[in-house]
């Protein structure tokens, strides 16, 4: 079975409770749930994870390439500015696996400062501005 981690950056686990005028009013438990219902229709071995912690985030994409899995990741405000992230993400990719960016909003439509991602250029894709059904996209990607 193909193993997915959907790994999830700072500020995900406020969703719904955290500016839902731009992501939305379901919560993180509901986008985890959502996403585990496809993953298993899908027969993807998937796991959901959220951290607020750079250096986390970055020893899951390590984790991911040791263990062979693809990864779903919302790097959140990290996007933007963890060089330390992106070479992690780099090793995915390099690895042979799918890394998949994705993000709720759609960034180039938001503050000029969201308009750079420092992930993308090593990514496999990305997906953005569909809300919750950008995970979902990405699973089907994968």
């Amino acid at each position: 079975m193909t193993k997915v981690l959907v790994l999830n950056g700072p500020n995900l686990g406020r969703l719904g409770s955290r500016e839902p005028e731009i992501y939305g009013h379901l919560n993180f438990a509901e986008l985890s749930e959502r996403v585990l219902a496809l993953a298993s229709e899908l027969s993807l071995d998937a796991e959901v994870r959220q951290t607020d912690s750079e250096s986390e985030l970055i020893h899951w994409l390590h984790e991911a390439v040791d263990s062979e899995s693809h990864v779903v990741m919302n790097p959140a405000a990290f996007t933007h500015y963890s060089y330390a992230l992106r070479d992690a993400a780099a090793l995915v990719t390099k690895a042979g696996l799918k890394l998949v960016e994705v993000h709720i909003s759609n960034p180039h439509a938001r503050e000029i400062f969201r308009h750079n991602s420092v992930i993308s250029a090593v990514a496999s894709g990305v997906i953005a501005g569909f809300g919750v059904d950008s995970y979902l996209l990405a699973l089907r990607t994968i």
